[in-house]
């Protein structure tokens, strides 16, 4: 048999406009969809995936799968992404299914609650074995939402990242820098959807208008594809005959590209330029050269496009990528509070030991501990998780010993 993968099936092959996909996940994701609901997506396939009936019922998307068991009893999943996520693998071959027949799917989600936490990474997956280019927008939440919910997000952004080609990954804590007191939290919200929709338009343009300067779907693929890339994004736009400065001057203080310090750091930099028929050469290539020069370790996709509405106007839509490290190496910790054991978070066994020496000079009174054998035990990244009314409990010392860490880990002594 000569049977083709499914996973490779021919996404560089195409040689007309790629079929596209663009899906809302979540309620958060199903509200995003509706702003892209306009003459310009015409040509998209649009889908909603939800656990809540009422969010798809009030969509217009022309496809809805509603994620639902007798366990939820049409209550959605309360907020739990675990729920979300067993949801979406009761129901993988349906994801599955709809994703096939498209070149590139982009995801749209909001992070933080059950359904865009815990479906958005499984869809992923199951989009990326039909051999689509698979790009996720999700925005994460703001600090006051509790760190249930940053958590939540945290988890699910690793885990959409290892999944899907591209993440653009926009904090709505950075919305703060472009709001006032006065905002309303419907605006606020408002406007951190808008950010994210131009973010899509963008891509949307790279890939689907012929342009002065074409961007090919093949150019995308060799770019994102496994190189499973965190983006930030930003949109501007400026007019009369000083624009194309403009619009530079806008992106180097934009503060979603942290004044222009993602460019430096970045690996790969997407750019669409588009305006009306007086659009130059000497534009474009003011734009790029001033750009580029941001960003001189990056690979550079630009693509120019005129559009008849945009008069007097130009408007840049900019994805700076920088490619995932590994974990280990950009863990973060977080600081142990004397008294409160749940606080101890470690990432490493290294570190896990650092902070319990701490707790031991405290009580101590900064005696000193045996010395301990060259061989170091490690420990497994596992959370301290408090329990009952052990909550508050300080550690045992017994002579300058914390007994809460094993004997064996004390001692040096390896396990096998």
């Amino acid at each position: 048999m000569n049977s083709t993968p499914e996973t490779q099936s021919p996404v560089l092959e195409t040689t007309g406009t790629p079929v596209i996909k663009i899906i809302g996940v979540g309620s958060a994701g199903v509200s995003l969809l509706e702003t892209l609901n306009d003459a310009d997506f015409a040509a998209a396939a649009r889908m909603a995936v939800n656990t809540d009936g009422t969010s798809l019922e009030a969509s217009s998307a022309p496809l809805k799968i509603h994620l639902e068991n007798r366990l939820l009893r049409g209550l959605g999943t309360g907020g739990d992404a675990e729920r979300g996520r067993s949801l979406a693998e009761e129901q993988y071959a349906t994801l599955k299914s709809a994703c096939r027949g498209a070149n590139v799917i982009l995801m749209v989600a909001g992070l933080g609650g059950g359904a865009g936490s815990g479906i958005t990474p499984v869809l992923a997956r199951a989009a990326r074995e039909t051999g689509a280019l698979v790009l996720a927008f999700v925005t994460l939440p703001f600090e006051c939402e509790g760190n249930r919910r940053r958590e939540q997000a945290r988890q699910s952004l690793e885990q959409i990242r290892a999944e899907a080609d591209g993440v653009i990954c926009l904090p709505n804590q950075k919305a703060f820098k472009l709001i006032d007191e006065n905002t309303s939290v419907v605006d606020t919200f408002r406007i951190t959807g808008g950010l994210l929709a131009e973010a899509i338009r963008g891509v949307w343009h790279l890939l689907t208008r012929p342009g002065l300067i074409q961007i090919h779907l093949a150019d995308l693929c060799a770019l994102l594809r496994d190189k499973n890339s965190e983006g930030v994004f930003a949109f501007v736009e400026a007019t009369g005959p000083t624009r194309s400065r403009e619009v530079v001057e806008k992106l180097l203080v934009h503060p979603l590209l942290d004044e222009g310090r993602a460019l430096a750091e970045s690996d790969a930099v997407l750019i669409s330029l588009m305006a009306g028929q007086d659009l130059t050469m000497a534009e474009v290539n003011r734009v790029m050269e001033q750009i580029t020069r941001q960003c001189e370790r990056a690979q550079v996709i630009m693509g120019a496009a005129v559009d008849e509405g945009l008069k007097n106007r130009l408007t840049v839509t900019l994805i700076a990528a920088r490619h995932n490290q590994p974990a280990g190496a950009t863990a973060a910790e977080v600081p142990v509070h004397r008294g409160s054991r749940a606080a101890v978070r470690p990432t490493t066994g290294t570190a896990f030991l650092q902070q319990r020496e701490q707790l031991v000079k405290q009580h101590a009174g900064g005696g000193r501990r045996k010395a301990e054998a060259k061989f170091r035990q490690e420990m497994l990244p596992l959370a301290i998780i408090s329990k009952g009314r052990f909550d508050k409990s300080e550690p045992t010392i017994h002579k300058g010993e914390d007994l809460d860490i094993p004997t064996y880990y004390r001692r040096g002594v390896p396990l096998n």
